[in-house]
């Protein structure tokens, strides 16, 4: 028979071996949370980079956020490859890398803006643009392509052809389409920063509800 001194050793190593079993279930369970979340890269300019804001203020840190939002729930990984003063040709010089490290389900290209502010050649951006959607629907990857409209500094022609070009690849590559990123906020000069340009921490929630009604539909299997 074992010894009371025996009996208790024993009975501290099987609730310690108990403990190390639960801990390892709970770091293999989180590992495989990481591991089978589904992502969702962003490649956008300083409109999805939270310019101005802390990160975790932007739209695209609250989609995150709200996709994640049942409790033990981490289905959605929300990856911002946003770059303030990015062009399509900065976005399209990493496009390739970005798929191959994340491996995206969706792709949200947020894109063109700094070219029409620029008054860079549209053929262009259109050109790099379109490589970024087959680069992306190459690795199966769904694609929401949200669209821009800049201040008419050079001329109506300009402005009214770098609107139309976002419309023109969404109708030829087949993807989800977001007209105007700030549409919800683009009347209410409150909800812009003193520059006139970023949207202030305030208006993200109405940012990324507006992006959410044109993702909803990609989410689904």
């Amino acid at each position: 028979m074992f010894s009371a001194a025996s009996r208790n050793r024993l009975h501290h190593f099987v609730n310690a071996a108990l403990w190390i079993v639960l801990l390892s279930i709970g770091g293999w369970h989180g590992d495989l949370q990481a591991q089978t979340a589904k992502r969702i890269l962003v490649m956008g300019d300083s409109l999805s980079a939270a310019y101005g804001l802390r990160s975790d203020q932007g739209w695209v840190a609250l989609l995150g956020e709200h996709l994640n939002s049942k409790a033990g729930v981490r289905e959605w990984e929300v990856v911002n490859a946003s770059i303030s003063g990015e062009t399509s040709a900065g976005g399209l010089a990493r496009i390739e890398h970005a798929l191959a490290t994340h491996q995206p389900v969706i792709v949200v290209l947020e894109l063109g803006a700094n070219d029409g502010l620029r008054g860079l050649p549209l053929e262009q951006t259109e050109q790099n643009l379109a490589r970024m959607i087959e680069r992306s629907q190459a690795v199966q990857a769904k694609v929401l392509l949200i669209g821009m409209r800049i201040p008419p500094n050079y001329g109506p022609d300009y402005t009214q052809a770098f609107e139309a070009l976002f419309s023109r690849l969404a109708n030829a590559h087949q993807t989800a389409f977001l007209p105007f990123l700030m549409e919800p906020i683009a009347t209410q000069r409150g909800s812009f920063q003193d520059d006139n340009l970023h949207p202030t921490a305030a208006a993200q929630p109405a940012l990324m509800s507006h992006v959410l009604a044109a993702l909803e539909p990609l989410l689904m299997p």
